[in-house]
């Protein structure tokens, strides 16, 4: 895994929402479920290091990351020699990740590979993701509160597997005391505005 880890590396040359820092907390988390859920290691760790590989590369080539990494991934490990019948279900994990494109994980470790990069984006690490995929796109404090809103507080109910949804209950908790106070403070700021004019 060394070796695949190097080669990852080499796509990321700088922070971001969906880092290399990201792609090892999925990968963590691969590792924390798919060992509770028994899962095949020997597929669902190389799906997470390769899962978001393209992201970087999306906005040049116009090609959705899973389907670029799916590519990426599948002609690396050919080349390395890797075990040949676990490439199609390291292939589709990475092609069925994605929260936003509707494709549906069928194997185990494309479930939680899946539950995995949902839950990166809930907790106090999904709101400073949040926040830093805001500012990437020269948005501010609502922008971020709107992704909260429309997405993040979704995800709980979408959990494949038991692991993944006792973690998505302790995250969703964090972020609704999050919004709540968020909300707070804004509309403070907000009725401070309005009185002072």
């Amino acid at each position: 895994m060394e070796s695949i880890l190097a080669y990852v590396e080499t796509f990321f040359s700088q922070s971001g929402a969906h880092d290399l820092d990201h792609i090892l907390r999925v990968t963590r988390l691969c590792e924390e479920i798919g060992r509770a859920e028994g899962a095949d290691m020997r597929v669902l760790i190389p799906a997470a290091l390769f899962h978001d590989i393209a992201r970087p590369i999306e906005d040049e080539t116009g090609i959705p990351h899973q389907e670029e990494g799916a590519r990426i991934a599948e002609a690396y490990l050919r080349q390395a020699g890797y075990d040949a019948e676990r490439i199609p279900a390291i292939v589709h994990a990475i092609r069925t990740h994605r929260y936003s494109t509707g494709a549906e994980p069928e194997t185990l470790e494309a479930k939680i590979l899946s539950d995995a990069d949902k839950l990166d984006a809930m907790g106090a690490v999904g709101i400073a993701r949040t926040f830093l995929q805001a500012g990437e796109h020269g948005g501010g404090i609502g922008d971020a509160a709107s992704h909260i809103h429309e997405k993040l507080l979704n995800l709980r109910g979408l959990m494949y597997t038991d692991g993944a949804g006792e973690i998505a209950e302790q995250r969703h908790a964090l972020l609704q005391r999050f919004v709540e106070s968020l909300e707070d403070e804004t509309a403070l700021t907000i009725e401070l505005f309005h009185s002072g004019s």
